[in-house]
């Protein structure tokens, strides 16, 4: 029987997933990888019946005290996508509370409570990519951005073959200090939507920074490239824009499916020459 949620995750999906994902441009790749982290939050049986029609041929789910994350893998490609913040999850309320940063493992410092997580998830992620010889990518929405993000340094580190190809994060809370976030070098592409919360915390003065190559919807769901003062005057454009229709937008922005809605159109107007194309 079709899953109607299953069915309505892979019409949203431009194009079906038929060739290695780096012959993708990095509009699809994205949208690729934003749907993806939108199947994280399904219940594993329906993420395993949507990422078979996607063409994945192998899949298994890592669940160890709350920290979760999704491995798929086909005859191309190996994917690694983490679950974001559930809000009736006390461990992931507790993870994005916990802005304690602590030591790395590697260097500089880290955010205490999505280091847990990660402590408690990555032995079990790198047993699994011990063996992989697929290029391989990783993926997260909020929560899932963060721990993406250590997974992916982690996995750059590890005695393994496998190395990241790229990293993508949707909403994604900063996860280090600059001497952290430096330390290894994986191509980065971070989506922010306007007025997405989650990219502001933990806060600067704390220590935090951000890491990637930032790439920003505005107050309309368009992709653009802003200055400071810009970005400033298009967030309050932004917020007033929600509040008139009796919405936050500080909440309504870090929308999974806004940054699907919003990539879909920024690759209908890439294609009609409406923007330029966006380099990898």
């Amino acid at each position: 029987m079709n899953n109607p949620i299953v069915e309505e995750a892979i019409r949203l999906l431009s194009d079906p997933l038929s060739n290695p994902i780096g012959e993708l441009p990095l509009l699809k790749q994205s949208l690729l990888f934003a749907e993806l982290s939108r199947f994280s939050y399904f219940s594993p049986a329906v993420v395993f019946d949507a990422v078979q029609k996607l063409g994945f041929e192998s899949y298994e789910f890592f669940d160890q005290d709350g920290a979760q994350a999704y491995l798929m893998a086909n005859r191309c490609d190996t994917v690694v996508v983490c679950r974001g913040t559930e809000p009736n999850e006390w461990n992931d309320i507790k993870a994005d509370a916990n802005a304690v940063s602590v030591l790395a493992e590697t260097a500089g410092r880290v955010h205490r409570g999505f280091k847990r997580e990660v402590d408690d998830l990555w032995p079990r992620l790198e047993l699994a990519l011990r063996d992989n010889e697929n290029p391989l990518w990783f993926a997260g929405h909020s929560l899932g951005g963060a721990m993406a993000t250590i997974c992916a340094g982690r996995c750059k580190l590890a005695e393994i073959s496998s190395n990241p190809e790229a990293l993508f994060t949707f909403g994604s809370p900063r996860v280090g200090n600059k001497r952290y976030i430096n330390f290894v070098k994986i191509p980065h592409y971070r989506w922010v939507n306007n007025n997405d919360i989650v990219t502001r915390v933990p806060p600067k003065w704390m220590g935090y920074s951000h890491s990637g190559r930032e790439l920003y919807f505005n107050a309309f769901g368009k992709l653009r490239k802003y200055s400071a003062w810009r970005r400033w005057r298009d967030r309050w454009y932004g917020f007033f824009l929600t509040l008139r229709k009796g919405k936050i937008d500080h909440l309504a922005d870090h929308s999974m499916v806004q940054y699907i809605e919003f990539l879909q159109q920024a690759i209908a107007d890439e294609k009609a020459g409406r923007i330029k194309a966006i380099a990898k």
